[in-house]
């Protein structure tokens, strides 16, 4: 572990911004008596974080703790206006809190040891497409002082672009110095180590009344699932995604306990705190904010129909008449708006219907194979919710997700239920199997309460205390076994594919790598490098902090930056390239052949810059094995 020693000030500082700013606010709004509230902090803070980041530039700040803590304080102000006038929870029952904080600390220790050896390296980055983009906006961020929504975007020239994971992982960097890989891999660390298991904790303690078994069984339980978070560490990478998706429990826990809220105040705060944890997820991602309006809607029309069939009253039937009429209205603007073009939702569905339906039910899509633990806990909790019909507002969450997710991965590409449903999810049947293990999680935790209270109705009365306490310590040590399960173990052995350096890397070989390391030796700090992206090329901008001319495949290049990507091999004999390196301020070339992330047919647009060989104008100043060049410009 002494290779990750680098990244444990890094890690601290966003495991600090992560619980400080958050717990504030709910200290002051609510008290602290009340573990399930608390553990909303880490979702509130990443809120705030990202809101503080998007407000920063406009009041002329740079980012880094004075924004956070200003508009932390703002918001604790409010808080505080609110209890004045809603006042402060009801206390846990005593030593509630105490199991919590341990489940969660416990959790944490386990959840770092798991991902930092899948990612092998404090140094390594996910060798995957989107990583360009996400480890140069970091860059980006850290040189211009902002990781503003309306910034971040700027490395594929899009206007805005939801922030909260910049926000985070540039804060990291910026306060400790750490480099953007050993920042990126610190932040991560920590969202999923602390921000996902408090918010499935958040969710399981807003279901079950706050009960022990609850907090203990969805904090291993958040381990388990190699569906979320390890896949957003293999595909894509989804960085974005995965905050938002790690606030989507915390905020589907804040609609449940607003549904037992009396009285106006109460109401209003409630409000305002789902408002507030609606909008963090927005800023995660937009599908993450999508997927927390269907949760909610399952949630809340389902415990109006049970209210109003156990009621039959009038204003209980009044209730699910406008709560079914504006989650549909709702529902069907926010698709409508989300919709995203044919070019970035061609995603094909993966099997027929049947298979991806068991595929959902038992929370293994990709073939990752059930953890059994956690498939017996799904089925018990299936039949608890079956002899129980008022614990349906446990299930209908999981049964939209399935749904979701058998639509997208079980239909054929062009159904009309695909296209309207998960198109605002790219048609993307990875993030649909990551909106799984969200909603799983509280089917499971019913499932291991019903065996708790089982096995205390059998045995009350008849069993010795140490009976009890060894009960206690196997069923603790079962459920914690989730995570090293072949469901979680397989999706981690492909995270640690994804983030490895090999010769024939996606991104970065051994050999470009080394190459971009020596750059900061090599060539001034103000130099702009060309090369084209599909290669790596655009990694100098966050590997060795040099200036790029295309910071990420996508996007707007200039037509001189076009010119040159075809022609630039052509310098000895076209004047023109000449013209446009000058026009362009380019003075070095990184050529890393041929190797495409994403498309070996992409590459022709790069073919004037792309194995190039010395001449009168380019000086090979450095190579490392076959492919690995840095060429400098001359007598331009």
């Amino acid at each position: 572990m002494g290779d990750w020693m680098s990244a444990i000030p890094s890690y601290l500082v966003v495991v600090a911004v992560l619980i400080v700013p958050g717990a504030a606010v709910v200290i002051a709004g609510w008290g602290f008596r009340n573990p399930q509230r608390l553990l909303l902090a880490p979702a509130l803070s990443a809120t705030i974080a990202a809101a503080a980041a998007a407000v920063a530039p406009l009041l002329g700040l740079r980012w880094n703790l004075l924004p956070l803590a200003a508009l932390t304080i703002v918001v604790v102000g409010i808080a505080l206006l609110l209890r004045r006038f809603a006042g402060p929870d009801a206390a846990a029952p005593r030593g509630t809190g105490l199991v919590a904080l341990g489940a969660l600390a416990v959790t944490a220790a386990v959840t770092t040891v798991l991902f930092a050896r899948a990612f092998g390296s404090a140094d390594n980055i996910a060798q995957r497409f989107d990583n360009i983009v996400h480890l140069n906006a970091i860059a980006f961020a850290l040189q211009n002082g902002s990781a503003s929504p309306f910034q971040i975007g700027a490395t594929s020239d899009i206007g805005f672009y939801p922030n909260a994971w910049h926000a985070l992982t540039t804060l990291g960097a910026e306060l400790t110095g750490a480099s953007v890989p050993v920042a990126v891999n610190a932040a991560n660390l920590a969202i999923v180590s602390i921000l996902w298991p408090a918010s499935t904790m958040a969710l399981a303690g807003a279901f079950f009344a706050q009960r022990r078994t609850a907090y203990v069984v969805s904090a291993a339980l958040s381990t388990g699932f190699g569906a979320f978070p390890a896949l957003f560490f293999n595909w894509g990478v989804l960085y974005p995604n995965l905050v938002g998706y790690a606030m989507v429990p915390a905020a589907l826990a804040a609609v449940v306990t607003s549904l037992d809220d009396r009285g106006a105040p109460r109401l209003v705060r409630s409000a305002l705190l789902v408002a507030l944890l609606a909008g963090g997820t927005f800023l995660g991602h937009p599908n993450a904010f999508l997927s927390v309006l269907f949760f909610a809607a399952a949630v809340v029309v389902t415990t109006f129909a049970s209210r109003a069939i156990s009621e039959r009253s009038r204003r209980a039937m009044l209730s699910l008449v406008i709560a079914v009429a504006g989650f549909a209205v709702v529902l069907t603007a926010t698709v409508a708006v989300f919709r995203t073009g044919a070019e970035h939702s061609g995603w094909a569905p993966w099997q027929n219907l049947a298979q991806s339906l068991g595929e959902g039910l038992s929370v293994s899509p990709r073939g990752y194979p059930p953890t059994v633990v956690v498939f017996v806990l799904l089925l018990i909790g299936f039949a608890a919710v079956a002899r129980r019909p008022r614990l349906l507002p446990i299930l209908t969450p999981f049964a939209v997700a399935v749904a979701l997710f058998a639509i997208s991965s079980g239909l054929r590409i062009d159904h009309p239920l695909r296209q309207i449903l998960t198109n605002p999810w790219y048609n993307d049947s990875n993030r649909l199997a990551a909106l799984l293990p969200l909603v799983a999680i509280p089917v499971a935790t019913l499932g291991a309460i019903a065996l708790v209270d089982l096995a205390r109705r059998w045995g009350r009365d008849r069993r010795p205390r140490w009976v009890a306490f060894a009960t206690v310590a196997v069923g603790t040590i079962a459920i914690f076994s989730v995570a090293v399960g072949p469901n979680v173990r397989v999706a981690l052995g492909q995270v640690n594919e994804a983030y490895a350096y090999t010769d024939d890397s996606l991104i970065l070989s051994t050999d470009e790598h080394a190459l971009l390391e020596r750059l900061d030796d090599e060539t001034p700090p103000d130099a702009l490098i060309a090369g084209s992206p599909r290669t790596g090329t655009s990694l100098a901008l966050a590997l060795a902090d040099r200036q790029v001319a295309q910071k990420h495949v996508f996007g707007s290049p200039s037509p001189e930056l076009v010119f040159l990507n075809l022609h630039l091999r052509d310098i000895d004999s076209d004047p023109t390239v000449c013209r446009y390196v000058d026009d362009l301020g380019v003075d070095y070339v990184l050529d890393f052949g041929r190797q495409d992330v994403i498309d070996p047919a992409g590459a022709v647009a790069y073919d004037g810059i792309q194995d190039l060989t010395p001449g009168q104008h380019l000086v090979l100043v450095d190579s490392q094995g076959p492919n690995a060049r840095l060429f400098r410009i001359e007598g331009c």
